[in-house]
């Protein structure tokens, strides 16, 4: 079952991210070092009469990634071609689209890192002399015809940029790293959504809102719907800060925007095994989770928040994971015990 606060691109996502899609730089929220870049480099390019350098986004999902070669395309007055590296198995494939751009075109690859070596060795001569080499024919009588391009700019997106190979990276023009938004930029892009979804919120709400939402901008936009679909049912459609913990409380995800399969793992890791350190299949098999899933979708934003520590000898979770369950901090985190807090009476 897929999560609900996941950062992966879902159906509904798909479908009802067009309408809250910026379509300018200026509207864009956050990024701002590579707000700034991009809008250098794109004017620049404008006043050459020039297509735009071609462009690396790389960063966690959900930050905007589509969004910004969007923009690029809306910009520079020129139209958007958007494939995935999963997508071109051949390089025919690859050859057809590239065939089919007109001058300054944009094309968008997401998830580039998964192009396989030979549609790679077709783009090379594409991103640096703007041409491709066919082969006609088969056997002895097999000849390599090149087909010039019209100019383009590639834009790549990845959430792997370890998995690049070099040849492919070094012909980036323009590199940017997407970072996680804090709750300020958050609360910005909670304001336009509402305002284009026509949702009537609180301050206090849309920060509420921003807490819970991972430094992601598709999972605040996700958990916004979800809020006025609350708001409409149980109240008169106006989001308070009570309506909107209702809302995510309901949906099962806490004030640090865990939900209940975070809290499953973290939870095995001090229950189970004492705290850690415990192998990563170990793990798996005792939360019924696989072990890639574990270490590509849940890991990372334990990590990035201090709840959990990757050492050589497995998993352990630290103190500050410790204390959001409400267990009792350890001195020694390798202490190979824990212990509950004791249970609040009323009127403490």
């Amino acid at each position: 079952m897929e999560r609900f606060i996941t950062p992966k691109l879902t159906e509904e996502d798909r479908s009802s991210e067009q309408g809250i899609r910026p379509k300018l730089i200026s509207e864009y929220v956050g990024q701002e070092k590579t707000k700034e870049k991009l809008n250098i480099f794109m004017k620049a390019a404008k006043m050459r009469a020039e297509p735009l350098d071609h462009v690396l986004l790389y960063g966690p999902p959900g930050l905007g990634k589509t969004t910004l070669s969007h923009i690029i395309a809306e910009e520079m007055n020129v139209d958007i071609k958007i494939t995935s590296g999963p997508a071109i198995e051949r390089p025919g494939d690859l050859a057809a689209i590239l065939t089919s751009l007109k001058e300054h075109d944009v094309l968008f690859i997401d998830e580039i890192h998964r192009l396989s070596r030979q549609v790679e060795e077709v783009l090379y001569p594409a991103m640096e002399d703007y041409a491709i080499d066919i082969v006609i024919g088969k056997g002895p009588g097999a000849r390599s015809v090149r087909l010039e391009l019209p100019k383009f700019t590639l834009v790549g997106a990845t959430t792997r940029a370890g998995q690049l190979t070099a040849p492919l990276r070094d012909r980036f023009g323009v590199i940017c790293k997407l970072d996680l938004y804090n709750v300020e930029e958050l609360s910005g892009i909670i304001r336009r959504s509402a305002d284009v979804l026509h949702v009537p919120m609180e301050d206090e709400a849309v920060v509420e809102l921003a807490m819970r939402s991972r430094g992601t901008p598709r999972i605040v936009n996700r958990l916004l719907k979800r809020v006025r679909d609350y708001a409409m049912v149980k109240a008169d459609g106006f989001v308070t800060r009570k309506i909107a913990k209702q809302a995510l409380d309901l949906l099962e995800i806490d004030g640090l925007g865990l939900d209940a399969v975070d809290r499953k793992v973290l939870t095995c890791i001090v229950e189970n095994f004492d705290g850690g350190p415990v192998g990563i299949e170990t793990l798996a098999a005792a939360t019924g989770e696989e072990s890639s899933t574990i270490e590509d979708v849940y890991e990372p934003f334990l990590m990035q928040i201090g709840f959990i520590n990757r050492t050589p000898r497995g998993r352990m979770i630290t103190n500050k994971g410790r204390v959001h369950l409400g267990y009792e901090m350890v001195v020694n985190t390798d202490q190979l015990y824990f212990e509950t807090l004791p249970a609040q009476t009323e009127g403490e």
